[in-house]
């Protein structure tokens, strides 16, 4: 553990309410986990109602005070500021993002926190283009009159924003940027398996010059700050990524003041991968769509779709990449795959492989945990299942992969359609005809073509069904975060 990373995780963490670092309310804390072996990692304060109350009231007096006053290229220069901080200290935040959430620390500082940089890069630009236009307005029964009318974009206030374990660093910067970028003022509670890089990153954020009280972080858990956070009066919008289950509970608990509601949720994605693919990269890229990151990614290619005379192929292909992975500490250079974030999910994934077995779906590569200290799993690859097993219907959100062989193409967007989510999809074939058809058809927020897992700044993304409401990334998501208002002055 690198001297940075030592002297941040060895004092105990406290929450940020209106730039300044407190106890929570109730004096509680919690204690928060290396997933490889188990050991405590920090200390951090416990949030709760009487926390997220404070860190509102802070954010609400951010937004009517200093923030609001800065004009869009004063703020996008403190947002792009953000981005440089996280750079100059990317070898810190992988690190933390190693030994809080598992991962290994050489995809952390590869993926994770380049990408979350770049997303402040990205949104930072966009501050001076947030324009409104100018319409001339026809008004059938005012005939005669004339009107000068445009448009202003304004930001849509205070932002209840809840984040996930599985990519905690790279998940605050999408949904801290646009938020900034458009002028709100956010209250951030990150997951409580996984609190250390997003408050890490609210020290960056107050180093970059971003106003007092306008990121506010509570850590806590989901039952007490989350709930209270999506139930907030004095919250505009909440913003929420991780488990379907849990999104439409912040569904139901911001109906109290009709606040906005965006969600990011999960997925049961198909990877698709034609006879007339190139095989061996369609091998590679399955195994990069369900092995990366634990398997814990949303958009996991989760099942795969192989036609009939190329199943046998690719499912050893599939098997002899999972077989082949390191797995180990994050922290070790030759880590190709980390632990799980923690025992709950350790649990999970080993009950959804308990399932399998007694539906009969036959294990090729992997198929049980991994003895000795922490929350292993081996990589695993099944077949023999049916379009009704649940490890083909259920989100197991682990390196579990379910294949399955196909032989009627006219049929295949129906069963790639057959999910209540709709996240992501995956189409391996050399006649990009047939792809863009079948992309079409897809129902899925990203279709990726000969490739998995392509993340930018500058792509929406989001789900269909039950994968949520609304995108992140791009410029789509700055409209979760502004209100479009209509002026109209008669002449």
């Amino acid at each position: 553990m690198a001297e940075a990373t030592r002297r941040f995780t060895s004092e105990p963490r406290k929450l940020l309410i209106g730039g300044q670092w407190r106890e929570s309310v109730s004096g509680k804390t919690f204690e928060t986990f290396d997933p490889a072996t188990g050991a405590v990692l920090a200390t951090v304060a416990e949030g709760d109602k009487q926390d997220v109350d404070l860190a509102v009231a802070a954010a609400r007096r951010a937004l009517d005070g200093p923030w609001s006053k800065l004009n869009p290229s004063e703020r996008g220069r403190i947002v792009h500021r953000i981005g440089d901080l996280i750079m100059e200290h990317a070898d810190e935040l992988a690190e933390l993002e190693t030994l809080d959430n598992g991962k290994p620390k050489a995809v952390a500082a590869a993926a994770d926190v380049p990408l979350a940089a770049d997303l402040f890069w990205y949104m930072s630009g966009w501050a001076t283009k947030l324009n409104g236009g100018t319409i001339s307005p026809s008004v059938p029964y005012m005939p005669g009159a004339e009107f000068h009318a445009y448009t202003l974009r304004e930001p849509v206030g205070v932002v209840g924003q809840i984040i996930p374990w599985n990519f905690p660093l790279l998940m605050a910067a999408w949904k801290l940027g646009p938020a900034l970028t458009t002028g709100c003022t956010v209250v951030l509670k990150p997951a409580e398996q996984t609190p250390l890089s997003a408050l890490r990153l609210a020290e960056l954020i107050q180093e970059a010059g971003v106003p007092d009280g306008v990121v506010n972080v509570i850590p806590g858990f989901g039952e007490t700050a989350g709930a209270a956070l999506a139930q907030h009066p004095d919250v505009d919008k909440v913003a929420f990524t991780g488990s379907t289950e849990v999104g439409k509970l912040i569904a139901q608990q911001a109906t109290g003041n009709l606040k906005r509601v965006s969600l990011e949720l999960g997925g049961k994605s198909p990877n698709i991968v034609f006879s007339d693919a190139d095989v061996d990269a369609a091998i590679a890229g399955a195994a990069q769509g369900i092995f990366f990151n634990q398997g814990e990614v949303c958009s996991a290619g989760s099942r795969l779709y192989v036609q009939e005379d190329q199943f046998d192929r690719v499912v050893e292909g599939i098997s002899n990449a999972a077989a082949s992975i390191r797995v180990g500490h994050g922290l070790d250079p030759n880590t190709e795959m980390g632990p799980l974030v923690s025992q709950e999910q350790f649990d999970r994934v080993t009950r959804y492989l308990s399932i399998g077995e007694q539906e009969g779906n036959r294990v090729t590569a992997g198929g049980s945990a991994i003895d000795g200290d922490g929350w292993f799993v081996q990589p695993t690859v099944l077949v023999d299942a049916t379009a009704d097993s649940t490890i083909v219907r259920e989100e197991v959100f682990g390196p579990v992969i379910a294949a399955l062989p196909f032989s009627d193409v006219d049929d295949l967007a129906r069963q790639a359609n057959d999910s209540a989510y709709g996240l992501a999809a995956g189409v391996w074939t050399r006649d990009i005809s047939k792809a863009h058809k079948l992309a079409k058809r897809i129902k899925a927020g990203t279709v990726h073509v000969n490739s998995y897992h392509v993340f930018s700044a500058e792509l929406p993304f989001g789900g269909y069904k039950q994968s949520g409401w609304g995108r992140e990334m791009g410029e789509e998501v700055l409209n979760n975060y502004m209100e479009t208002k209509s002026v109209i002055v008669g002449l």
